[in-house]
């Protein structure tokens, strides 16, 4: 029995709301059960440095968490005066999971930076991020769709499919799907999937926390996410009309 009672493929209480920042060109408030995520998307009419001149834009992303986003008060990272480690992990992985669903070229030369803010963490901040993330960044496109700064109709073509992201894991030797911090926490193995739309990989990271798993085993935990991802592409979907 999971912790949460919930089935082996059943999805915490998902909910994605967009247009939830005023001054933003896309947001999404994203709820995984009791991890919360509030995610911008903000454009700008400027690139890095080198990147300028290439007749492409740039999608990044930067990932943090409140203070007391978790149990005991964690500290600012701007007070240490640096990043930690696990901080610009998630927050490349966020990029370049976007970055595989964009056509940088139809984009033009401008950049759209993601925030993603945790404010409450109960296991899955990274998945629970690209899968708002990318109702943010759809938000954006279609705001700038709205205000006719693409040539040729090229805005269509910008968004090339969904992207969304789960976690899945083998908790007391049974393959279970989207992991809440009860589970995380003694997991057997933990793994994160980012997915397209359409069913294809962008992103597989998988741990043996305690004992090693079979081929098998990552067969299963792969359909899990499928079928999850599957799932929160129809919340997305649902979330953008």
């Amino acid at each position: 029995m999971r912790p949460s009672r919930r089935a082996p493929d059943e999805l915490r209480a998902v909910s994605l709301e967009r247009g939830v920042v005023k001054y933003a060109e896309g947001s999404c408030m994203v709820k995984f059960g009791d991890t919360h995520v509030l995610v911008t998307a903000t454009l700008e009419e400027r690139l890095p440095p080198w990147l300028k001149g290439q007749g492409r834009g740039w999608v990044t992303a930067e990932y943090g968490m409140l203070p007391r986003a978790t149990l005991e008060r964690t500290r600012r990272e701007a007070a240490s005066g640096k990043q930690g480690g696990r901080t610009v992990e998630i927050q490349r992985l966020i990029g370049r999971s976007l970055r595989a669903a964009v056509d940088l070229e139809a984009l033009g030369e401008r950049q759209i930076t993601i925030d993603c803010d945790v404010i409450q963490a109960d296991g899955g901040t990274r998945t629970a991020s690209i899968t708002g993330a990318w109702v943010a960044l759809a938000e954006c496109i279609g705001w700038m769709k709205s205000r006719s700064m693409f040539k040729n109709n090229s805005g269509d073509k910008v968004l090339r499919d969904n992207i969304a992201a789960i976690s899945c894991g083998i908790y007391q030797g049974t393959p279970v799907l989207d992991l809440d911090y009860a589970e995380d926490s003694e997991a057997d193995t933990d793994a994160n999937f980012v997915m397209t739309g359409d069913g294809r990989i962008i992103e597989v990271q998988g741990t043996a926390e305690k004992t090693p798993f079979s081929q098998d085993e990552f067969l299963q935990l792969m359909g899990l996410a499928q079928k999850g991802i599957g799932r929160l592409v129809e919340l997305q979907k649902m979330a953008i009309t």
